[in-house]
């Protein structure tokens, strides 16, 4: 198993569960460089749960419950991999927020409100270089 190093585990990413291209788009318009996001909609798509450390933050589309749990993947992160890394929730029915809630996700967002927020967020976890 090849180490991370300490270059990567410096960069600036973040992690979109979405398979809204557009959307993904959108907020890769927004985010300040050297910000890079990498959408995908299965976990293991991110490697094991050392590598997901590697990311500053999840973004989770809760409107794309057809293409992933994201239950699923919030119990994963939480009770398998017991790891704190921040995930920001956007989209879905108040019936799931609330899921998520429980599952221990941390905030919800419009659309809209995550277009306007991913900056804010970049900011508050720029740690490092």
């Amino acid at each position: 198993m090849a180490e991370p190093t300490i270059g990567t585990r410096l960069q600036r990413r973040f992690v979109v569960f979405t398979s809204d291209s557009g959307f993904v788009a959108e907020l890769a318009d927004v985010a300040p460089q050297p910000w890079v996001g990498q959408a995908v909609t299965d976990l293991d798509e991110l490697g094991e749960w050392n590598d997901v450390l590697l990311y500053r933050f999840i973004l989770m589309d809760l409107d794309e419950e057809a293409a992933f749990d994201p239950l699923e993947i919030m119990r994963t992160l939480r009770m398998e991999y017991q790891i704190n890394v921040p995930v920001f929730c956007f989209g879905g029915d108040e019936e799931l927020q609330n899921d998520m809630r429980l599952a221990r996700a941390d905030r919800f967002f419009s659309r809209r409100e995550m277009l306007r927020m991913l900056p804010e967020f970049c900011e508050r976890y720029a740690w490092g270089e």
